[in-house]
């Protein structure tokens, strides 16, 4: 009996030793093939592999680095529960056998961001690509040529993004979440899709159910609205209303036209943000937004399934039109670089308890004992600010308490005179 239950105990372990270096083995083989077919667009570092015997492969410490960008996409840990031990090797040794019912969750995401995202190399060819009008243009300067970028992000206190995924797959569906610390989460479920990892391009036409969308903006909206108006040096009102006309010549460049409600929706999300449900048709010209005649009256009939805030949102719509592609006027030719004139850049004085949002920025600060110190903004706190000056070839930061300081100033562009 007690030689039995050695023998059981041994075959035990042998076959826990066995299915952990299958399972590493395995997963390492697909890990090499997907770094293989993702090579031409980045490196994939797969980081360190670990198993359980109730079937979860978790990846931790991986990263991923777009050959566009100047930063990699961090994964702090990956987990892929197939259900099974069996379900799990199966996956793993013929992905096209994937079984019915599987979750994967992603944590510890994150990309730091930087003033300039983009390799120089894709900024030089977005130039001079000839590319219809963006839809969902936000200016931010008294150009409006200049977009939203992450040199915006940076100044509004986002220095990063963070946030987790996850993926449930069951035999009627597939639902995807992605969460993230400050700028809101999008959620999607979409009804008999099923996910093909051996053929990713095959997941957007496996059903022809409409997917239904959820966006959150998570108040981004609001703080961007703010302070892209100020670096026009417009009300938010004004802004959105240049924005809103961006999305208007984007829509009349691809041959649309919007009803008044959809213009309306969209104004108002530029504004204030908040939750939007919509049923959306992958397969679609207009992802399922429906299109109107010309003469066709807006009774409610025909119109997209659409909710803000929880309110279903009637008469929105498109109407098809001839294409209108603008000719570009010669200041378009031009480089997006801010004039230096005495009328647009100069010393604009902001309030003390924003200033985060001018982290990295040229500051001047006036203290009580009437001194002025100026230079990079380099950190932010409830208490003090740190205030770095060149000296000698570097720089030293110096700290400023916050309650002696009585006047802080950016220099900054502003609206012209």
């Amino acid at each position: 009996m007690k030689r039995l239950l050695t023998i059981l105990i041994l075959a035990a372990l042998l076959g826990f030793a066995a299915f952990k270096a299958g399972v590493w083995w395995l997963a390492d083989q697909r890990m090499s093939e997907a770094r293989q077919a993702l090579g031409e667009s980045g490196v994939l570092e797969r980081g360190r592999l670990t198993s359980g015997v109730e079937g979860r492969l978790v990846l931790s410490g991986a990263s991923w680095q777009d050959f566009e960008l100047t930063q990699p996409l961090v994964i702090g840990r990956a987990e892929f529960d197939a259900g099974s031990p069996l379900a799990l090797l199966t996956a793993l040794a013929t992905p096209s056998d994937i079984p019915a019912s599987w979750t994967m969750r992603a944590e510890g995401l994150a990309l730091a961001l930087e003033a300039t995202m983009f390799r120089n190399w894709v900024t030089a060819e977005g130039v001079t690509r000839r590319q219809k009008a963006a839809l969902f243009a936000l200016p931010c300067a008294p150009d409006p040529r200049q977009q939203l970028g992450s040199g915006d992000l940076l100044r509004m206190g986002i220095t990063g993004l963070s946030g987790e995924l996850i993926v449930n797959q069951t035999p009627d569906r597939v639902h995807l979440e992605l969460n993230s610390a400050n700028t809101g989460s999008l959620e999607l479920s979409w009804p008999e899709a099923r996910i093909n990892l051996a053929s990713p391009e095959a997941t957007l036409t496996s059903s022809a159910q409409p997917l239904e969308v959820t966006l959150r903006d998570g108040g981004l909206m609001r703080r961007v609205a703010a302070y892209c108006a100020r670096e026009a040096g417009l009300d938010p009102v004004q802004w959105a209303g240049r924005a809103l006309a961006g999305f208007e010549a984007g829509l009349k460049a691809r041959g649309w036209r919007a009803s008044d409600q959809l213009l309306a929706l969209y104004r108002q999300w530029l504004l204030e943000g908040g939750e939007i449900t919509a049923s959306v048709q992958p397969s679609s010209d207009t992802l399922g937004i429906p299109v109107r005649s010309e003469n066709e009256r807006a009774n409610g009939a025909v119109a997209w399934a659409l909710q803000y805030n929880g309110a279903m949102v009637p008469d929105v719509f498109l109407r098809k039109a001839e294409p209108v592609v603008p000719e570009p006027p010669k200041e378009a030719l031009e480089p997006v670089v801010p004039r230096e004139s005495p009328d647009i850049t100069r010393w604009y004085t902001e309030d003390l308890e924003q200033a985060a949002m001018w982290i990295n920025r040229k500051v001047r600060v006036s203290l009580s004992n009437g001194n002025v110190v100026d230079g990079r903004l380099a950190s932010v706190t409830e208490r003090q600010l740190e205030v770095a000056r060149k000296v000698a070839g570097g720089e030293v930061a110096y700290p400023i308490a916050v309650r002696a300081i009585t006047a802080f100033e950016v220099w900054r562009r502003g609206q012209a005179k």
